[in-house]
């Protein structure tokens, strides 16, 4: 009997540098995604926040769940610098992470660098077109 489409959430096991952004996406272990992603210890997954102007610790779940894995997180906010709200500024901060908005293109650069010397780094990344 023929199934139907299966929709599955968007998930690449494992680390991997980001080799492009842009027109709407990301290019990284020789493959596409459409939309904003997050990158975490245990790999890439899509990601799309209800408000990017209004980021909450419910947007960052996935990522508390591995927070013990992370020390540095990264959040490409776009085109343009967004600060963090202070709530989630603190929340990272107890748990031990540093949290750091910046232009999305600066995000994913700075995520490459601090990826290839193995350190304990993640990523929120907003698309950009």
């Amino acid at each position: 009997m023929a199934r139907g489409l299966e929709i599955r959430q968007a998930h690449f096991p494992g680390r991997a540098p980001i080799e492009a952004y842009g027109d709407g996406g990301f290019r990284f272990a020789d493959m596409s995604h459409r939309g904003s992603i997050l990158c975490l210890p245990s790999g890439i997954y899509g990601w799309e926040p209800a408000d990017r102007t209004a980021l909450t610790e419910g947007d960052f779940e996935r990522l508390l769940d591995e927070a013990k894995s992370v020390e540095v997180l990264l959040v490409g906010t776009g085109l343009s610098l967004q600060p963090l709200p202070k709530s989630l500024k603190t929340r990272f901060r107890e748990l031990g992470i540093s949290s750091d908005p910046m232009s999305t293109g600066a995000a994913v650069r700075t995520y490459n660098v601090l990826l290839a010397e193995d350190r304990a780094v993640a990523a929120a990344l907003f698309s950009v077109e």
